[in-house]
C-alpha cells in the first residue's frame, strides 16, 4: 500500500517535468509533421505514438485536472468558467457535426436518383478536377456520416439532456442526492470509461496508419528500434472491391470521441458539484440548450 502511494505521488510529481520537457523540446515529438524524411522525424513520430497512450500522458492530464479542481474549489468562478468553456466546446463541435445528418440524407437521395433513374455507375463531385467514385463507394461512405454524428455529437447530446435515461431511482430521490449521484457517476463511470477507450483506441488507430505495427505493450525502446523501418501505411481496404476505403477515419473518430467524453466528464463533475453547493437556484446555470423556437415549447424534451 505504501509503495502504491509513493508511486502515485512520484508520478504526479514527474508530470510537471514531463510537461515542461515536451513544451520546451517540441521537435522531439512533433518534427514528423513535416514528413518522415530523417531518422529523427521517425523517432519523433514514435515518441508521439508512445506518449499519446502512456501513463506519463495520463498523469499530465490527471495533474492538470487536480490543479484546475483545486483552483475551482478556491474560487468558484474559475470552476464555472471551466464548465462554460467545456460545455461550449461540446455544443460547438456537436452543432457543427450535426450537419452530417443532412449531408447523409442529401447524399442518399442523390445515390437513389443516380442509381435508379440515371443508371450511373459512378458519381463525380467537384468543379474542374472532380472527385469520382463508384456508386457503391458513396453508399458505403454514408456510414462515415453516421459515425461522425455518434462520435462527435455524443457530448453535445449529453449537454442538451438528450440521451435516453431510465430514472427509476434517480427521479425519486431529492435534489442533493441527485447531484451526489451525478458527481460519483462522472468520476467513477464517465472518466474511467473515457480513459480506457482512449488507451485502446489510440494504438488501434495508429496500427492502421503506420508500419511496423505498434502495440500498447511496446515500451519506448522497442518503438525506437521499430522507427528505423517506420513508414506511413494508411488503411485503404474496403469491404467490397469498389466500396468505401477510408476506414481509418473511424479509428480517428473513436479517439476523438474518447477525448470529448473525458473533457465533458470534467464539465459534468464541476457542474454537479457547483449545483450541489449552491442549491437548486443554480441548476441549469449558464447551460446553453437549444430551443425549437417560440410556440414549440410543448415539443421540447420529447425527442
Amino acid at each position: 500500500m505504501l509503495d502504491a502511494i509513493v508511486w502515485l505521488f512520484a508520478s504526479l510529481g514527474s508530470a510537471f517535468t514531463d510537461f515542461f520537457a515536451a513544451l520546451t523540446q517540441p521537435a522531439l515529438w512533433l518534427s514528423w509533421t513535416g514528413g518522415l524524411e530523417t531518422t529523427e522525424d521517425k523517432q519523433a513520430l514514435m515518441r508521439f505514438v508512445y506518449y499519446g497512450g502512456s501513463k506519463e500522458f495520463f498523469f499530465v492530464v490527471f495533474t492538470a485536472f487536480i490543479l484546475l479542481t483545486a483552483a475551482g474549489l478556491w474560487r468558484r468562478a474559475i470552476m464555472w468558467r471551466s464548465v462554460r468553456v467545456l460545455e461550449g466546446l461540446a455544443n460547438g463541435i456537436g452543432r457543427f457535426f450535426a450537419w452530417a445528418g443532412l449531408l447523409m440524407v442529401l447524399q442518399q437521395i442523390v445515390i437513389v436518383f443516380m442509381q435508379r433513374i440515371f443508371t450511373a455507375a459512378q458519381i463525380s463531385f467537384g468543379f474542374g478536377s472532380s472527385f469520382s467514385q463508384d456508386v457503391s463507394w458513396w453508399a458505403e461512405e454514408l456510414k462515415l456520416y453516421n459515425a461522425m454524428i455518434v462520435a462527435m455529437c455524443a457530448t453535445y447530446t449529453f449537454a442538451q439532456g438528450g440521451h435516453v435515461r431510465v430514472d427509476l431511482v434517480y427521479s425519486a430521490v431529492s435534489y442533493r442526492t441527485k447531484k451526489i449521484i451525478d458527481i460519483i457517476g462522472s468520476l467513477i463511470f464517465m472518466m474511467p470509461a473515457a480513459v480506457i477507450t482512449w488507451m485502446y483506441g489510440w494504438y488501434f488507430m495508429w496500427r492502421h496508419l503506420v508500419t511496423p505495427k505498434v502495440s500498447a505493450s511496446d515500451q519506448i525502446d522497442m518503438l525506437m528500434r521499430k522507427s528505423r523501418i517506420l513508414k506511413w501505411n494508411v488503411e485503404t481496404i474496403g469491404f467490397s472491391p469498389n466500396g468505401f476505403n477510408a476506414y481509418f477515419l473511424f479509428k480517428i473518430l473513436l479517439v476523438a470521441f474518447a477525448g470529448l467524453v473525458f473533457l465533458h466528464a470534467i464539465a459534468f463533475f464541476y457542474r454537479s458539484y457547483l449545483e450541489y453547493v449552491e442549491g437548486e437556484e443554480s441548476e441549469g446555470k449558464y447551460l446553453d440548450r437549444d430551443s425549437l423556437g417560440e410556440g414549440e415549447e410543448a415539443y421540447e424534451g420529447t425527442h
